[in-house]
C-alpha cells in the first residue's frame, strides 16, 4: 500500500504524515509513506488545498488533518 502525503511540509502536513503512519502501523499494514512536496505533482492529483492524503493514488482527504482513527477507517 502506498500512502502519500501531499503538501509543502507545513506543520499540518507533518501532523497528517504522523497520523497516517501511526494508523497504518496500528493496522499492521505493509505500507510505503511518501511525501509529495512538488506543487506540480500535487496538482496532478487535482488537489488545490493542502494537506491532502492519497492512498494508492486515490485522494481520500483534502485540506484537513484527520485523526489516526479516521485514517484507519480509510485504510481498511
Amino acid at each position: 500500500m502506498k500512502i502519500q502525503i501531499l503538501g509543502t511540509g507545513c506543520p499540518k502536513c507533518r501532523k497528517l504524515a504522523e497520523n497516517a503512519e501511526a494508523a497504518a502501523k496500528d493496522l499492521g499494514l505493509d505500507f510505503e509513506l511518501e511525501k509529495v512536496t512538488d506543487i506540480n505533482q500535487i496538482m496532478k492529483f487535482g488537489v488545490m488545498m493542502t494537506p491532502a492524503l492519497a492512498v494508492d493514488g486515490s485522494v481520500k482527504v483534502v485540506g484537513k488533518v484527520p485523526s489516526s482513527d479516521e485514517i484507519k477507517a480509510m485504510l481498511k
